[in-house]
């Protein structure tokens, strides 16, 4: 193809817009081409490239716990991960993935790295393109009984329980599950190194914050869609004006100083 018989537009929507490959002989050309647009399309398309090398590299590094058990004969591995450990109000949410052996969804990282445009987009990727995924929870009456510790552990296990297609391995977020008798591995910063685990960690916290914009509609003033139910100095000065309702954990320490002060009228139990 004559690159140089057609427009820098035409060539931008093609090369860099269309993200079309370049062929040798055509990057050759933009190479040699006196106009500085074109030049600025091959570079580009060379970023681009250097881009999706450096998130393949990335992406095969997150495997390495996965990868080892596949080349052993492990199958079917699931990530296992929670959000809303630390939060004075709503559910824990846990989510267990099962992935595909070639599964790389670009971007997929611990949920916290992650805006929430990014987890909502990576999130349908995922339940999408999984072998099998299923979400697990521990009510707040469930955590002010076992304590958050537990009823982490509680949601987890129902996660993985839920599973359509039971896990040879598991991979866990900092801890193992001590009521399954599935082989299982807890990594510190799991969700951080194992894809698995991230892919667990997004779904967990997507399902969880659209709970927690549900009861934002149930339970109006305490800002829960905007915080999610963490200690915010808003959330903090809510419960101190209106005194806690059914969604808060009474065992956290700023809900129990709200039940010992606040009004009375609120704390429908």
């Amino acid at each position: 193809m004559d690159l140089s018989s057609l427009s820098l537009a035409a060539l931008r929507r093609r090369f860099v817009d269309g993200g079309q490959s370049l062929s040798a002989e055509e990057e050759a050309a933009l190479e040699a081409e006196p106009r500085a647009g074109a030049r600025a399309v091959l570079a580009a398309v060379r970023r681009r490239r250097q881009e999706n090398r450096a998130e393949g590299q990335r992406l095969r590094h997150l495997l390495r716990f996965e990868t080892d058990l596949w080349e052993r004969g492990v199958v079917h591995v699931a990530g296992v991960d929670e959000a809303g450990m630390g939060t004075l109000a709503g559910p824990v949410v846990a989510a267990a993935a099962i992935l595909p052996h070639d599964f790389r969804p670009r971007g997929l990282d611990d949920s916290k790295k992650l805006d929430e445009k990014e987890r909502d987009r990576l999130a349908a990727e995922v339940k999408a393109g999984a072998v099998a995924w299923a979400l697990g929870s521990a009510s707040p009456g469930e955590i002010d009984k076992l304590n958050i510790y537990r009823a982490g552990l509680l949601a987890m296990r129902r996660a993985v329980e839920a599973l359509s297609c039971r896990p040879e391995q598991l991979l866990v977020d900092a801890r193992r599950i001590p009521e399954l008798r599935i082989p299982q591995q807890g990594i510190v910063k799991g969700d951080a190194k194992s894809l698995s685990i991230a892919a667990a960690s997004v779904l967990a916290k997507t399902a969880r914050d659209a709970l927690m914009v549900e009861m934002d509609a149930a339970h109006p003033g305490y800002g829960f869609a905007k915080h999610k139910g963490y200690s915010a100095p808003e959330h903090v000065e809510a419960l101190r004006r209106l005194g806690p309702c059914p969604t808060h954990r009474r065992t956290f320490a700023p809900v129990r100083e709200a039940l010992a002060g606040g009004p009375a009228q609120r704390t429908l139990w």
